[in-house]
């Protein structure tokens, strides 16, 4: 089993200021932020869609390999008004592409976080694996590996991790940025 320091605030601090100290991730989190906020923060045209589409899949490696029909599937979905009402069964709907046959829940995730950071959290395997690992070490919720794929659940737990260690004062943002980097460090693939 894995060893790694116990969630605190004094680690997500330490690890938030990590965060900002990586040159590469923190121009592509700024370049994706003017992208989302600032130059196309609608989804009501498909060149926009395609833009921001298209730039999270590489920036994030989401290997979506046939990006125009996500982006009209999100086009189709309308899904301004759910953004900023914080719908989290947008997530589901984003990452369920009929056309494809497939399941892009992990880019829905990323989509609908980088118009509103605040109310979708990213969900990834790295995330997944640290959730899990504290679960099992320290069964701060009750869940499985399964259940994370539920966007619902997903934020449930993230809600009961931050209860049970002390980190409601977070953003979500805040808490992927922690979660994310211990996932890299001590889950990557080799």
């Amino acid at each position: 089993m894995v060893e790694i320091q116990t969630p605190s605030k004094a680690e997500v601090d330490a690890y938030i200021k990590r965060w900002y100290e990586l040159e590469n991730y923190v121009n592509q989190e700024n370049s994706l932020n003017k992208l989302f906020f600032d130059l196309l923060p609608e989804n009501k045209l498909i060149e926009d869609i395609l833009i921001k589409a298209s730039t999270l899949n590489d920036f994030y490696s989401t290997n979506i390999f046939s990006i125009f029909p996500v982006a009209k599937h999100i086009l189709e979905l309308d899904i301004d008004d759910r953004l900023n009402n914080g719908d989290l069964t947008l997530v589901e709907d984003i990452a369920n592409v009929e056309e494809l046959g497939k399941r892009f829940y992990s880019f829905a995730s990323k989509y609908c976080s980088h118009h509103k950071p605040n109310d979708f959290p990213i969900f990834d395997n790295y995330v997944s694996r640290v959730l899990m690992h504290f679960k099992n070490q320290d069964h701060f919720a009750n869940f499985k590996s399964d259940d994370l794929r539920d966007y619902i659940r997903f934020n449930e737990v993230l809600d009961e991790f931050a209860k049970f260690y002390g980190l409601e004062g977070y953003s979500r943002k805040e808490l992927d940025m922690y979660l994310w980097q211990i996932g890299k460090k001590y889950f990557a693939r080799f």
